[in-house]
């Protein structure tokens, strides 16, 4: 996992540019305005600083889908380009114009990095740590803010402070950027994939994982390209397979092995986390329950899910040790995934579909291993992938419904604790789809089922979603996450944290840091900006907290946490407004509210929705429904700005913090209602409970023989 970690902090690094500009913008200013007697032209003032905002928010639109058309790696390349043109553009910046113009490229850069950084970090990463590595973004972010208030305000000590040089030395660390995301950042292995170029994707793998076997993972990988579909949720008894058998379902996996065999039982009826969430879900319960996102019971009841108390006795094993292979009934060819295959099924998708080769070089083709056998070794507890394993205690596996010609479901698995598996067998619960991979009517009784080729399912998958990209929104799964996002995006942006962030400056003078600073001999712009750095610098112990606790408590359980911790110290700063008191207690109240409340923030609310939103979309449609949600984000971050001095004067700072905190009742409404805990899960698996979420949830029945039936 060493690559997938360095890789992480590498692409971070545009967040820290992101942080290292909000900072020198705030302490130029300063100087701008004396330079160009900006004082009577607050709205030229107001404009340098929104026109980044503006460039953030226009190139967001369309940055999503041209990263689902180019790449990822191609994306942050122009970002770190753009970070590197725009320094060099301030530190020269002769008037007004030409600053501006640097200010909307810095936004492009600034777009680029916040809209594509945490979907590159959740397409390589691991689903162990996922969470912690894209919570590194927002440690660098704010990490690039210190370190920018700090080289400012040492820039303030000189006698004539230079703001082109405090603007311009952005070009040095977006030059180490450059250097990073041309000659390091591989491209995201689900984006190879999606675009057929196996080989490239299974190298990039091999690099993040830090070993050859990732067999289950690029199977995966593919089988992610075909979501959207029904998605059942069935209970097995998984086992060997031995005589007498015939009634049970056989199970395939990605590579060469021993069949496995698995018996449908009743949803429930072995008392499993899933079946038990699926039972509540579809009675009428309580208000409360009604009102509950089906998606949120069922993520939970996953989360709930204990190992089995034989797991030391079993060496560490989960499920089975191995499948036989979805192909195991064509041995004779085996397939490399390179970029040759990949460009022969694209250029032959048509061939393969009417003809134009022989049968027996379709036959071929179709039938071909998916993966080449490297030997299958136990699934280990703890999230160690081996060929079957996909992460988070997940397995992928394959079974043929109806004979021959009734189709291949893919099958994510999960080990449940309890039941009677009996000898040698194994309690399972399953997600169960139509794969991606199946070649309808291709297959024949003694041949098996016939399966495309990975890289023509790429591009299928791939001339489809051009023709069809913004009519996938409307599907229930995607359409199901998409509201979730941008609705957390909106809650966030007017949860407070730009009215805190502004009022902090006043709230300090007030405690007397200003004075105590000004008895030192600095300057009241040294001052401002020492404690601009020293309110960042309170961020940065919790941000890191926030990263150990990301994997381990989860992102529903710290938001649940810590957003009425921010209702409290909201409430504190009302009422310091309001009500009559000395002026310590004042001071000390407002302080150690505003202390409270952003650390509380950038634990919870400030990381998580950019980190849901690079979870929960597919593959095929992950980069546009990014870019919606970011554009949310941006025309929030917008609409509060604007508001914040609109509102002051009308209601004043207690009203102000009054609505806020308003807000953020409403938001814990919503995390706890409709915001389910994404941790440790593969990203095609939480996507899958989105769709059986979105499509409702009927109560069990109990007719567990037909492979059919939808839960």
């Amino acid at each position: 996992m060493r690559g997938a970690v360095l890789v992480a902090i590498a692409a971070a690094i545009g967040n820290m540019l992101q942080g290292w500009d909000n900072a020198t913008i705030a302490g130029a200013l300063l100087y701008i305005r004396r330079e160009f007697h900006l004082e009577s032209q607050p709205g030229m003032v107001g404009l340098l600083v929104a026109t980044s905002l503006v460039g953030a928010t226009a190139i967001t639109t369309f940055s999503g889908p041209l990263s689902d058309s180019v790449g990822r790696r191609p994306m942050l390349i122009a970002s770190s380009l753009l970070y590197f043109g725009s320094g060099l553009m301030m530190l020269w910046a002769p008037d007004v114009p030409v600053l501006l113009l640097s200010r909307l490229v810095v936004g492009f850069a600034i777009g680029l990095a916040v809209t594509l950084v945490p979907v590159y970090i959740s397409e390589t990463s691991p689903p162990e740590i996922r969470g912690q590595l894209n919570t590194l973004p927002q440690f660098t972010g704010s990490g690039g803010m210190f370190l920018s208030y700090c080289m400012v305000f040492a820039m303030t000590l000189a006698a004539r402070p230079d703001w082109r040089l405090m603007l311009g030395v952005l070009f040095l660390p977006s030059l180490l950027y450059v250097l990073l995301t041309v000659f390091f950042l591989p491209e995201s292995p689900r984006w190879l994939v999606s675009k057929g170029r196996m080989k490239e994707a299974r190298a990039v793998l091999q690099m993040l994982r830090g070993r050859e076997d990732v067999a289950g993972e690029m199977a995966l990988l593919v089988e992610g390209l075909g979501t959207g579909g029904d998605t059942a949720i069935e209970e097995y008894i998984v086992g060997p397979a031995a005589d007498g058998d015939d009634a049970k379902v056989t199970l395939y996996g990605p590579e060469r092995g021993m069949s496995w065999v698995a018996q449908p039982v009743p949803l429930g009826a072995q008392g499993s986390m899933l079946g038990s969430a699926i039972g509540l879900a579809s009675r009428q319960g309580s208000m409360l329950e009604q009102l509950k996102d089906p998606v949120v019971a069922l993520l939970g009841s996953v989360h709930d899910l204990k190992p089995p108390a034989d797991m030391g006795t079993r060496g560490g094993s989960m499920l089975f040790s191995n499948l036989g292979s979805m192909l195991s009934f064509h041995d004779n060819h085996r397939v490399d995934w390179d970029e040759e295959d990949a460009a022969a099924a694209g250029d032959d998708d048509d061939d393969l579909m009417e003809g134009g080769r022989s049968d027996d070089d379709k036959d071929d083709k179709l039938r071909s291993p998916l993966l080449e056998p490297q030997g299958l070794g136990s699934m280990t507890a703890g999230g160690e992938t081996s060929a079957m394993g996909i992460g988070g205690g997940w397995q992928l596996a394959w079974k043929c419904t109806g004979g021959p010609d009734g189709g291949v479901k893919r099958m994510y698995l999960h080990e449940e604790s309890g039941g009677d598996a009996g000898a040698g067998g194994v309690h399972a619960a399953a997600l169960v789809s139509q794969s991606a991979l199946y070649l309808h009517g291709k297959g024949g009784a003694e041949e098996g089922p016939a399966l495309l080729h990975p890289a023509a399912v790429s591009e299928a998958k791939k001339k489809q979603q051009q023709s069809s990209a913004w009519r996938e929104l409307l599907e229930p799964g995607v359409r199901h996450a998409l509201v979730c996002g941008v609705t957390m995006q909106i809650l966030q942006q007017f949860s407070g944290i730009n009215g805190v962030l502004y009022y902090t400056p006043q709230i300090l003078d007030q405690a007397g840091v200003s004075v105590l600073l000004s008895s030192l001999g600095l300057s009241a712009d040294s001052t401002s900006i020492l404690i601009s750095g020293l309110t960042t610098l309170l961020m940065l112990p919790t941000i890191a907290v926030a990263m150990r606790l990301m994997d381990v408590s989860g992102r529903r359980s710290l938001l649940l946490w810590t957003i009425p911790v921010l209702i409290a110290s909201l409430a504190v700063l009302v009422a310091a407004s309001v009500l009559p008191m000395g002026a310590t207690a004042h001071a000390a109240a407002a302080t150690g509210s505003v202390v409270v409340y952003l650390c509380c923030f950038v634990m919870g609310f400030g990381p998580i929705p950019n980190i849901l939103c690079a979870e929960i979309f597919p593959t095929r449609v992950r980069g546009l429904c990014i870019a919606i949600c970011s554009l949310a984000f941006w025309l929030g971050d917008i609409a509060v700005t604007y508001s914040l001095p609109v509102m002051l004067n009308a209601v004043g700072l207690a009203g102000v913090f009054g609505f806020y905190a308003v807000v953020c009742c409403v938001a814990l409404g919503f995390v706890a209602l409709r915001v389910p805990e994404t941790k440790g899960l593969p990203l095609e698996v939480i996507i899958e409970f989105f769709n059986v979420g979105a499509r409702g949830i009927q109560a069990p029945t109990a007719n567990a023989d037909d492979d059919d039936d939808h839960y």
